[in-house]
């Protein structure tokens, strides 16, 4: 090995080399807990995660190779993640709530090699397996409880009998190797692999490190899907670099998270605003259960600034982040801070530490302040591409900047509001109506527990304003007095033509709102 390859070893940064560093400075400390059987220390996570990649090696894995990963949170699903970009792997995270050809559209698009499922999803995953060309191997992960699929040779067991972990060190992986390949959800077309290299995930970190105050101290709760970029990349990464305590559980349950965090002394927590909404809701949701928690995150989705208000009231000692991003981006773009959260609720805040943010028109300008308009990005975070889609990648980076398909406004201090996905914007009788308007009035009715809108066909206004409404517990407003409500606050163009009673909003895993299953009901 020549000089320059020698320094360019000893400088490396990848996601491996910051467990590895932080297992140097806390070997003993807790990394890791999963259920009851699992508490692994950053010393024993190290060394599992220099086991499983070793076996992987020795099982074949080659740099670049892409492995799916099919499985609810557990502390395997952590452990395949940092082996992986050990042994210069590639992760494929999937959405458990697909089906099977939805599943294999995703395997044969990223050409991945092997599929690792948990006992759940053992079925649906070889179903998918079968449809797929490139998967030559299913592997088995051990679930919460520790249960493995049958039939399927272990991962877990793999690293825990695997002896020579010296093929690691013939493996060069580097900051420009490719870490991970996310889909997007898919909601308007066929997912879309963003292609994200270890050096755009670590500078993701940093901002994520210096803008959310992730510490070294944090007893961070993990309870919503790890396949999705927000849990995965926003909080059990950073928090791993820093070498903070992860709890990891599969149930994102209102009783579980509540159970959690009284019961462990959890003092950090992300979520989207429906869980929150479902903890507030929750007669268990107190503020002596909830005492330990300092630090609440929440994303995804808007935060009604009513229940933002309810969640400070309820809790006066939780400091709040809001963070808005998209996959594409790592995910984090832009974050409103504790002392920002009621001066500017609503906003999604201003840009992260290593983003570069503009809201502009259709020519590419800048809009003036209050002007609707698209969020762009430049940042080392960005992906470098869609996988095997340059056509799609060529529109994305029109200009030479990240367009995110998301409209918002920015004010003279550099805040963003976002307005609406440009999908979900409504063009009710030739005017523009954002959902997130309506949604914010209709929060401000006290009977009302969850509320989300959508345009429908209507032969007259072409689309026209719809709410489907969940009342809280013991509450039943009506149509007319929603509608009512909403005349008193909004233009007529605005108000809702219909309104719709649900038990519940249909949501991912993640706790989103799909309001395109909204848009079939109505």
């Amino acid at each position: 090995m020549d000089t320059q390859a020698v320094i360019s070893r000893a400088r490396r940064q990848t996601l491996g080399d910051v467990l590895r560093r932080s297992a140097r400075r806390f070997p003993g400390k807790s990394a890791i807990e999963c259920g009851a059987h699992i508490r692994w220390t950053y010393g024993e996570f190290d060394a599992a995660c220099d086991r499983l990649a070793a076996g992987l090696l020795a099982k074949g894995l080659q740099k670049g190779e892409r492995v799916a990963v099919l499985a609810r949170n557990s502390h395997s699903f952590a452990l395949v993640r940092f082996a992986l970009a050990r042994a210069g792997g590639v992760i494929v995270p999937i959405n458990f709530m697909l089906n099977a050809d939805e599943i294999a559209y995703i395997l044969n698009h990223s050409q991945a090699s092997a599929l690792c499922v948990d006992a759940e999803f053992a079925e649906v995953g070889r179903a998918a397996a079968a449809r797929a060309d490139a998967v030559e191997q299913l592997w088995g992960l051990e679930d919460e409880s520790g249960e493995s699929p049958a039939g399927v040779e272990s991962l877990n067991e793999l690293a825990a009998s695997t002896t020579d972990i010296t093929a690691i060190e013939a493996v060069d992986v580097a900051g420009h190797d490719v870490a991970q390949i996310v889909y997007t959800s898919g909601t308007e077309s066929r997912p879309k692999g963003a292609l994200l290299n270890h050096d755009g995930v670590l500078w993701e970190y940093v901002t994520c490190l210096v803008d959310t105050c992730i510490e070294a101290d944090d007893v961070m709760l993990h309870a919503l899907p790890l396949y999705h970029c927000a849990q995965l990349d926003v909080f059990l990464g950073p928090a791993i670099y820093v070498g903070a305590t992860n709890i990891i559980t599969a149930a994102p349950t209102p009783e579980n998270i509540i159970e959690k965090i009284s019961g462990r002394g959890i003092t950090s927590f992300f979520a989207p605003p429906t869980v929150w909404i479902a903890i507030l809701r929750d007669h268990r949701g107190t503020a002596e259960a909830m005492a330990t928690l300092e630090k609440g995150y929440y994303g995804a989705s808007i935060m009604p600034v009513e229940v933002l208000k309810e969640l400070l009231q309820r809790y006066p000692a939780l400091r709040l982040w809001n963070l808005y991003g998209q996959t594409e981006i790592a995910p984090v773009a832009t974050v409103l801070k504790p002392d920002e959260q009621l001066a500017r609720a609503g906003s999604a805040g201003r840009p992260g530490l290593n983003v570069e943010t503009r809201v502009v028109n259709d020519d590419g300008s800048d809009v003036a302040c209050g002007e609707i308009g698209e969020v762009v990005h430049r940042s080392p975070q960005l992906m470098s591409g869609y996988f095997n889609d340059p056509e799609r990648t060529a529109e994305a980076f029109a200009g030479g900047w990240f367009h995110s398909g998301d409209l918002a406004t920015v004010d003279e201090d550099g805040y963003i509001t976002i307005v609406d996905r440009k999908k979900d914007m409504i063009k009710s009788g030739g005017e523009n109506v954002s959902s997130r308007e309506v949604e914010e009035v209709i929060y401000l009715l006290p009977e009302v527990s969850e509320v989300a809108v959508v345009g429908v066909s209507d032969a007259k206004w072409i689309e026209a304003v719809c709410a489907f409404v969940v009342p809280r517990e013991g509450a039943a407003p009506s149509e007319e007095q929603i509608i009512a409500h909403c005349a008193r606050h909004l233009a007529g163009f605005k108000t809702p033509k219909r309104v719709v009673v649900l038990e519940g909003l249909p949501k991912n895993p993640s706790g989103k709102v799909l309001k395109r299953e909204l848009r079939q009901i109505a």
